[in-house]
């Protein structure tokens, strides 16, 4: 569900922008957290298990994820901030055009996030299967 048409028909601007950013620099606060989180945890896996070609393969998308958590709370989301607090209103007169365009850079790496998020999630799925830790003997083996 996404809160923004909801929020912009039902409030009316410039209060509407307001209340959507400080939405959005909350869930780029906690994008950026989770994104941490994320490289922390694969750091770790990498150190206590032996690296599959799966392993570098979710560790690539979830860094990628991660770098546009970053690019949108660190740069587009300031961004778009800074124009709405300047009064641009997107299509309107050069802020608004600008506005427009990062919105639109926005919209598209959020977009992404999601389906680069999606991807992790079904290789890490997929690795649950393998134990992580010291390897355990085979259950026909021998003990010594």
């Amino acid at each position: 569900m996404n809160a923004a048409p909801v929020v912009f028909s039902a409030v009316p601007a410039p209060l509407s922008a307001d209340a959507m950013t400080v939405v959005f620099r909350r869930f780029d606060r906690a994008a950026m957290a989770c994104a941490a989180i994320v490289c922390l945890v694969e750091v770790w896996r990498a150190s206590v298990a032996r690296v599959s070609r799966t392993d570098l393969a979710r560790t690539a998308v979830g860094v990628v994820a991660g770098l546009l958590a970053v690019w949108g709370g660190a740069f587009l989301s300031p961004r778009i901030e800074a124009l709405h607090r300047g009064g641009a209103v997107r299509g309107f007169g050069d802020a608004g055009v600008e506005l427009e365009a990062v919105h639109h850079r926005a919209e598209g790496a959020a977009k992404a996030e999601v389906v680069l998020l999606a991807i992790y999630l079904a290789l890490l799925a997929g690795a649950g299967a393998r134990r992580i830790g010291p390897r355990r003997p085979a259950p026909d083996a021998a003990p010594s």
